[in-house]
């Protein structure tokens, strides 16, 4: 057991060093986290879509929903294996929910959905049962939803986005609390 820091210095030859600048990956992954391949975050992220609206949201909406959305998940109550994502329309009222095994698949069927039956999504919000990573941040964006409330924690990319993009992102929905991580006024109703 080493019990003091170690410091290693290598140095490269030319030759080596150019060795691993041609296998340096220069494509952004197309699968999984888009930032595999990247050299920066700048590179790897497009500027989200901008939301010019957001509703009003209070915390019984989000309770009531959270509940709507757990008797909703046919698929998870059989298995116990999918995560869902759920449009809730500006009565409160859960109007679709969407399973998958994946977080990221559950929220492009919803939007999907949202899209096919004409949903506005202005006056609503997502409800999405996993975590929010800033690539959903980013869908909600494009979809022109103004507010996202997730059962788990963000990214601090994620929170980043949202903010830049105006979606109104709470975290941590759970029983009778949430956090609300960008434009906190959106909550407060």
């Amino acid at each position: 057991m080493l019990l003091f820091p170690v410091e290693l210095q290598i140095e490269l030859s030319s030759r080596a060093f150019a060795g691993l600048k041609q296998q340096r990956r220069q494509l952004a992954g197309r699968t999984g986290c888009g930032i595999c391949g990247a050299e920066s975050i700048s590179q790897a992220i497009r500027p989200a879509s901008t939301v010019d609206t957001r509703p009003s949201v209070s915390l019984e909406r989000v309770n009531a929903a959270l509940q709507a959305l757990d008797d909703a998940q046919q698929i998870r109550n059989d298995t116990g294996a999918t995560h869902a994502a759920g449009w809730v329309d500006a009565e409160g009222q859960l109007r679709l929910c969407r399973e998958d095994v994946g977080r990221h698949n559950a929220l492009d069927k919803l939007i999907g959905a949202m899209r096919r039956q004409s949903l506005a999504a202005a006056g609503g919000f997502a409800l999405i049962s996993s975590r929010a990573s800033y690539e959903m941040v980013h869908k909600a964006a494009r979809a022109g939803i103004g507010a996202l409330v997730a059962v788990s924690a963000p990214t601090a990319l994620a929170v980043r986005v949202a903010d830049e993009a105006g979606v109104a992102l709470a975290c941590w929905a759970r029983g009778d609390r949430l956090t609300a991580y960008t434009h906190p006024e959106v909550f407060a109703g």
